[in-house]
């Protein structure tokens, strides 16, 4: 073997401890939130050594906040590249199904895919620092957001629509975290897409009917 080869295999060595660290580290991250993670687990679940997190990360915050960053630009990217998927004439259903799309796709799936969205709904509630990193992330997909919901919901101003596909985002993170969770966990896509879609949809769409008739 040449030196070149063995370089190489240490390199892709590397690479595959830095991912399992990773992986660890959200599962974990997923079902306790950053206080509640010790570095030994993360250690004992990827079959690492503590000097490995070390060696790819620096500390465990930095384990921590580099899992959280790779579960939020997943995320994001999926959602991103649902709604520019959609065109101007998209319908609200359609619309709802692309906004929530990751977080069904992540329920079906389970394992890390799932891992992955608990996580995004922890750091939702509970932003960590070094949330601004992904500042652009965030902006373009609610760029991307507006540009569908506007023609389905006219006469609605953009800080309102912004303030409803922020209460949507919220009721998709408490769904991820929330003991009605798991029940979502053993559904079929299409009976997700059946029960979540209309909800979302309705975040959306606000109060369509307009406020009350006065009584004469």
């Amino acid at each position: 073997m040449t030196r070149v080869e063995k370089t190489d295999l240490r390199r892709e060595a590397g690479q595959r401890t830095r991912e399992g660290l990773q992986a660890a580290a959200l599962e974990l991250l997923a079902q306790r939130g950053q206080e509640g993670v010790t570095l030994r687990e993360i250690t004992d679940r990827a079959g690492a050594n503590v000097a490995a997190v070390s060696y790819h990360f620096g500390s465990l915050k930095a384990l921590c906040e580099s899992a959280i960053e790779h579960a939020l630009e997943q995320y994001l990217d999926a959602q991103m590249a649902a709604l520019d998927s959609l065109n101007p004439t998209a319908t609200l259903q359609e619309v709802a199904a692309a906004f929530a799309g990751p977080m069904m796709r992540a329920f079906v799936a389970g394992g890390q895919d799932l891992a992955v969205m608990r996580t995004v709904a922890r750091v939702g509630i509970e932003p960590p620092q070094g949330w601004e990193r992904l500042t652009a992330k965030f902006d373009k997909s609610r760029r991307d957001a507006l540009r569908v919901l506007k023609p389905n919901i006219p006469g609605v101003d953009e800080e309102e629509l912004i303030f409803r596909t922020r209460c949507a985002a919220g009721m998709l993170n408490w769904l991820a975290l929330a003991p009605i969770g798991a029940e979502l966990a053993t559904m079929s896509a299409e009976q997700l897409e059946r029960q979540l879609v209309p909800v979302v949809a309705g975040a959306f769409r606000g109060d369509a009917a307009g406020p009350p008739a006065a009584r004469p």
